[in-house]
């Protein structure tokens, strides 16, 4: 009897310290913060941007590095808001890449490169950092991705701009003659 008791009450605090871990942070194997709505992706960024298209979003890359506290606050903070969360998963496809990570991953011009080649390519030096890719494929034949996205979100900004810029994005307001702080200035509040 006594050993069913341990076993009942070792059974128990499994299954608290299970309850228990499940609002930690999600890392994916390379040690970042990792959220199960971004993509799992075989790194052909061609077929990133294609498959996003065919799901009505758009790309959107982020640009992270273990350690980084700005990236964990983003997830911690920004993406566990049920509003921002909500209107990022609806209107984006997210790729994660690792400034300074070693997967390979075939740019759209055809080039493989790691992914930290990619971010120096990219001209990314800091995390987070998100790049906003055009929604047509047409756009970026023959360029390279930093001359073409519509929008860098270089840093972590406030939650009501992080959001701010994805509206931005999706509501296409790179293409009228105002940017993103003109945005922010006519942007309801």
């Amino acid at each position: 009897m006594l050993k069913l008791l341990r076993l009942v009450a070792f059974a128990a605090l499994l299954v608290s310290g299970a309850a228990a871990r499940a609002d930690e942070p999600r890392y994916d194997l390379g040690g970042l913060h990792h959220e199960d709505w971004f993509l799992m992706s075989l790194l052909v960024l061609g077929e990133d941007h294609a498959d996003a298209a065919a799901a009505g979003k758009r790309l959107a890359i982020v640009w992270e590095q273990k350690g980084c506290p700005y990236c964990r606050d983003m997830h911690d903070k920004h993406l566990k808001d049920p509003r921002i969360a909500g209107f990022v998963r609806q209107h984006f496809a997210v790729l994660q890449l690792d400034l300074r990570g070693d997967r390979m991953v075939t740019d759209f011009d055809g080039q493989v490169l790691s992914e930290k080649e990619l971010a120096r390519k990219y001209r990314v030096n800091l995390t987070p950092t998100i790049q906003f890719l055009p929604d047509s494929a047409f756009d970026l034949k023959g360029k390279r991705v930093a001359d073409v996205e519509v929008a860098r979100m270089p840093g972590l900004l406030n939650p009501e701009h992080f959001l701010a810029m994805f509206e931005f994005v999706q509501g296409r307001h790179y293409e009228k003659p105002m940017d993103f702080d003109g945005y922010l200035a006519t942007r309801p509040k």
